[in-house]
């Protein structure tokens, strides 16, 4: 019998060690991002054997995307440093006589070419647009990302560059990690002083953002999601359980547009509704878009989106 138990606990602690030791994989790779060429990448799809099995214990590697689009009207690119040193590479697009400046964040993996449709409808409504690739990403440098924990100080980077502009009126968006990054940004730096906040689809907490990811590879979402969410933070150097934009925004007091696609399968519902719940801003709003998962809200409904983005941008 005690042979049995000690067989038994050997066997247990062999499994908890293995799952750590995936998901301390699984968690580096998905917080770095290789510079173009400097790696072979292969999709899932196309894995066979032994590469099919070594991405499932060890993750798959995720180069930078190239910059694929480039904004309808005459832009600047420029170059700001972070106040840990990271360069970012941005686009500002003037607007004559403009209402004022939107600063546009993009979405985990993504870059500044990804907004470019909701950047021209900004331009079309009136205002400079500012565009900024996120550390780690399209043509900033740094290959490690913080899923929006270290990354609100690229937020203030483009927030001082437009400030040292003397824009006014400034507009913050943000879309899935952009938003979160956002609500981060704004507790981290209070000379961060937004006259309006867009959000869209962005997650609760790094916790749920990590069972998002989890929802849309098809694996359990226990033990993997505590593991990876502990890996994911101790690997950066931050506690991730305490990773939350459901928290950070109730220090947002000025007006809000919230936004979110009902088909999401990475942010829930309950993600968007406990963000919307807690901003105490009396003027904010919360915008359900019926037939759209987590995608560009403006191009799978166009009318729609134009429609409650220009309420919101005309409101006082």
């Amino acid at each position: 019998m005690r042979k049995l138990l000690k067989s038994v606990g050997v066997f247990a602690i062999t499994i908890f060690l293995l799952l750590n030791v995936v998901s301390a994989f699984h968690a580096y790779k998905f917080t770095h991002f290789f510079d173009r060429g400097s790696t072979t990448i292969t999709k899932p799809e196309h894995m066979i054997g032994w590469q099919k099995a070594k991405a499932i214990l060890f993750g798959i590697n995720y180069t930078k995307l190239p910059i694929t689009t480039t904004p309808a009207n005459p832009y600047q690119t420029f170059s700001v440093a972070t106040s840990g040193g990271y360069k970012l590479e941005g686009w500002y697009i003037p607007r004559p006589n403009a209402q004022g400046t939107v600063i546009m964040f993009h979405g985990h993996g993504g870059n500044k070419s990804g907004p470019v449709k909701e950047a021209n409808a900004f331009h079309d409504f009136g205002y400079n647009i500012c565009m900024i690739d996120f550390r780690a990403h399209g043509n900033s440098a740094g290959n490690i990302c913080t899923i929006g924990f270290k990354e609100s100080a690229d937020v203030k980077a483009a927030y001082d560059f437009v400030s040292a502009k003397g824009d006014k009126n400034i507009i913050l968006w943000g879309v899935s990690l952009g938003a979160a990054t956002i609500t981060k940004a704004i507790v981290d730096y209070p000379d961060i002083k937004p006259a309006k906040v867009i959000l869209e689809m962005s997650f609760g907490s790094l916790t749920d953002a990590v069972k998002g990811r989890l929802r849309i590879m098809h694996l359990p979402l226990q033990p993997f999601t505590a593991l990876l969410t502990f890996w994911g933070g101790t690997e950066q150097g931050f506690w991730a359980f305490g990773h939350k934009p459901e928290e950070y925004v109730k220090s947002i007091r000025v007006p809000v547009l919230v936004q979110w696609g009902k088909l999401d399968q990475r942010v829930s519902q309950q993600e968007t509704e406990e963000i919307f719940k807690n901003i105490p801003s009396r003027q904010k709003r919360l915008v359900i878009y019926d037939r759209s998962g987590h995608q560009s809200l403006l191009v799978n409904e166009t009318e729609k989106w134009m429609k409650n983005v220009k309420l919101f941008l005309e409101e006082n």
